[in-house]
């Protein structure tokens, strides 16, 4: 062993470890097995810290637990929550798929953190063992779901829907400035009748509204927490109502409605409310890249597209979209008692959520802030139309009003000028029929 390394010991032998780190022998074996791919994400980190805090106070107050070295755990966990110890926390998402190792590294570094603010020796396990006392009444079948549903639900209340809601309100503001610029609707990329720019850009923030709202009903689900079941469901080792009562602990440090899931067997064997809120995202996701692809459009130019907007470029990816097909395809591999693609249900949900996050922040404030308007444009495009031809369908009739249309377009006519050639109707009453204005 060098100076700079430690023996740490599990069921399996003895492992050299850097003798500064915090996590011990199961973490350095993950190290060695699974050095490859993506880390695990630090919203999963930082859920563990609030969670082993959480378990530490329910041992306590159930008498499994020393007062001294609840003190020091939770002080620790606290660390980890806070991101002070990230570094800490070096394993992969493709690792054991119940997130077993995470859950150690999380245990180990717990445990060292704390006998060093006791004054012991880090690797000891004295007086603070990572099994016996910060994973006590615990199972990591248990915990890394419990983890995965503590960080998406942070994730989506401090991220995302902000994000969303801040997008909506600034599609409402353009709804509502916009409310008196008439412009010409388009259907399968063809002309159609009038709509404003106002009524337009309503739709964009329903469909997110929609969306939004999906994914709030998918957040009761994701309240529910699997820490009580241990390793099957059963609790076992677990004292009566630990979950309960680790999740009430939860609500009141996150400031969320956290409680223990109603059948823990699913919990651990299944993933639903995972799988239903990715769900929610690959809606929203498509809902975000079909106003970005339309104001796109209504942007193209500057010349010979529509100009109907002045925008920056701006639009989400597929990634979210390609997500869903893992997690919902994870979701459905639980086999028996446990579902053993944790990790990779927490990474994908997790990086969707911070797309996302990040999608309509950027789109808010790089384009949907700073659109302007080409009035001029608009004007030209809507008079141009042939589709006003259905303002006089109730005056001459669909056929009268089609032969006016067709002329129109043939002969590279406006609709009124059409209209006086065929001697259907007096320019009087093109004017009195065909308002723009009115048809919207």
């Amino acid at each position: 062993m060098t100076p700079a390394q430690r023996h740490e010991s599990d069921s399996m032998g003895s492992v050299e470890v850097p003798a500064a780190r915090y996590w011990g022998a199961q973490t350095q074996r993950s190290i060695h097995h699974f050095p490859f791919g993506q880390s695990m994400p630090t919203a999963v980190i930082h859920a563990f810290g609030s969670l082993k805090a959480a378990c530490a106070e329910v041992n306590l107050a159930m008498g499994k637990l020393d007062a001294g070295l609840c003190s020091a755990i939770v002080a620790a966990a606290e660390d980890v929550a806070s991101g002070s110890l990230d570094d800490e926390f070096p394993l992969k998402v493709w690792q054991t798929g119940s997130g077993t190792q995470t859950n150690m590294n999380a245990n180990e570094v717990i445990a060292n953190r704390a006998i060093q603010l006791l004054g012991g020796e880090l690797g000891s396990k004295t007086p603070v063992h990572p099994n016996d006392h910060v994973n006590l009444s615990q199972s990591s079948n248990d915990t890394f779901p419990t983890a995965m549903h503590v960080a998406v639900t942070l994730e989506l209340e401090r991220h995302l829907i902000p994000a969303i809601e801040a997008l909506i309100a600034a599609l409402t503001a353009k709804a509502e400035a916009y409310s008196d610029i008439v412009k010409i609707g388009r259907t399968h990329l063809q002309d159609a009748v009038p709509l404003s720019l106002g009524q337009e850009f309503s739709g964009y923030a329903a469909q997110l509204d929609l969306g939004l709202s999906s994914l709030r009903a998918c957040l009761p689900q994701v309240l529910q927490l699997a820490i009580g079941g241990t390793a099957v469901g059963t609790g076992l080792n677990a004292p009566k109502g630990f979950g309960t009562a680790v999740a009430a602990r939860l609500a009141e440090r996150l400031g969320l409605p956290f409680s223990a899931a109603a059948n823990p067997f699913q919990a651990l064997a299944g993933h639903e409310p995972l799988a239903s809120t990715h769900g929610a995202l690959t809606v929203l996701a498509g809902s975000l890249f079909k106003i970005a692809n339309d104001i796109r459009w209504l942007g193209s130019g500057p010349r010979c597209g529509l100009g109907e907007l002045v925008l920056p470029e701006n639009e989400p990816g597929f990634q979210v979209m390609g997500n869903n097909a893992a997690v919902q395809m994870a979701a459905s591999q639980g086999n028996f008692e446990l579902n053993v693609f944790k990790p990779l249900l927490a990474h994908n949900v997790l990086e969707s959520i911070e797309l996302l996050s990040g999608a309509c922040t950027g789109f808010r404030r790089h384009c949907i802030e700073g659109l302007t308007v080409n009035r001029r444009r608009i004007r030209k495009l809507l008079n141009e139309s042939l589709m006003l031809v259905t303002a006089l369908t109730p005056a001459i009739g669909y056929d009268r009003a089609s032969a006016i249309a067709k002329h129109a377009h043939h002969h590279g006519l406006s609709l009124k000028e059409a209209a006086l050639v065929l001697g259907e109707i007096s320019a009087e009453d093109f004017d009195r029929w065909v308002q723009p204005e009115a048809m919207v």
